[in-house]
């Protein structure tokens, strides 16, 4: 299945995400829904998924401020990152299961607050969550951006792979989660993930008027 921008392919148990606009994958509208499609369906299937991007490019982010939702019931979420990862490519990262990086002179990063963006309740939730606390203040106010090595230092990443072995290395850790039994994985997931949950629940609709409102002179 295609819509020309997210390529969606089952492989077992495993429903690969191809992201590939064409040019930087930002996320747009368009891509968004896209995405939560395809992400719908991988649920309905009861598959894992393994999201990906082109070679070079994971993702670039939101497309200027568009905000979105969580990632739904996916049973479990691999990302392969095929590359830059950047804003809200990095929050990709921050939301999976598992991380996979390519290596290679690739920046990732949360980069909103170098762009004059204050970085939404959502995404310090989700860094705080899954990066070192001795780089969590680098990370989300200083906008440091790591290549693939340091970013997996710093808990964007799990592991690092050559960018030739990277889809057939996620594709393989991606079947070993969805052979995991359920109800078990499903369960123990909710209680590792569900505390941060719970938060960016309460807080997303505040969060996202407060970055959609104009400051006051």
């Amino acid at each position: 299945m295609s819509d020309g921008l997210v390529r969606y392919t089952l492989h077992d148990r495993v429903a690969v995400l191809t992201l590939d606009d064409g040019k930087a994958n930002a996320l747009s509208p368009t891509t968004i829904a896209a995405l939560q499609a395809t992400l719908d369906r991988a649920e309905r299937e009861a598959a894992a998924v393994l999201l990906v991007g082109r070679a070079g490019r994971f993702s670039a982010g939101f497309d200027l401020n568009v905000m979105t939702g969580d990632l739904g019931g996916v049973r479990a979420l691999v990302t392969a990152c095929t590359g830059h990862a950047l804003a809200a490519g990095a929050l990709l990262l921050l939301a999976a299961d598992l991380r996979l990086g390519a290596r290679g002179q690739f920046r990732i990063g949360l980069n909103e607050v170098a762009l004059q963006l204050t970085l939404p309740v959502f995404a310090m939730e989700l860094a705080r969550d899954r990066l070192a606390t001795r780089l969590f203040t680098a990370s989300v106010t200083q906008a440091r951006i790591f290549d693939p090595e340091e970013a997996c230092d710093a808990g964007f990443l799990d592991l690092l792979v050559p960018p030739d072995e990277l889809l057939d290395t996620a594709l393989a850790h991606a079947r070993r989660l969805a052979a995991l039994p359920d109800p078990a994985f499903a369960r123990t997931k909710l209680r590792e993930r569900g505390a941060t949950v719970d938060r960016i629940r309460a807080t997303l609709a505040e969060d996202i008027a407060s970055l959609t409102t104009p400051p006051t002179a």
